[in-house]
């Protein structure tokens, strides 16, 4: 089954500093060598700060609204995803306890649904 792990954290202030920085890239890639070696992983991104997205919205009449940034006001934004093949919820609960996400931020997961098309 697939599913959809969407990763989420507090946007920084501050850039950390470079040995920060590459303890925590360490971590990711330890984290993509696995669920890959593993053969759950279909795809996955980190995206680009929330100050770069774009939000469209259609109005009843059919008029389009394009603002900056994200529509929700939230503090955690989303920052990345991981799209994952796995039998079943259990092992998607696996994956996203050990992504490195997981522990500054949180990991929604969502099962893919199957249009059968």
């Amino acid at each position: 089954m697939r599913y959809l792990l969407l990763i989420y954290s507090e946007e920084p202030t501050q850039t950390p500093p470079q040995e920060q920085i590459e303890a925590s890239m360490a971590e990711w890639w330890a984290y993509d060598e696995a669920i890959r070696k593993a053969g759950a992983r279909l795809a996955g991104d980190a995206l680009q700060g929330s100050p770069t997205a774009t939000t469209v919205r259609v109005k009843d009449d059919g008029e389009r609204v394009v603002t900056d940034g994200p529509f929700a006001e939230t503090r955690e934004v989303l920052g990345g995803y991981y799209l994952i093949d796995v039998p079943d919820l259990d092992g998607a609960l696996e994956w996203a306890a050990s992504c490195p996400g997981a522990k500054y931020g949180s990991v929604e997961i969502r099962p893919v649904m199957e249009l059968g098309m």
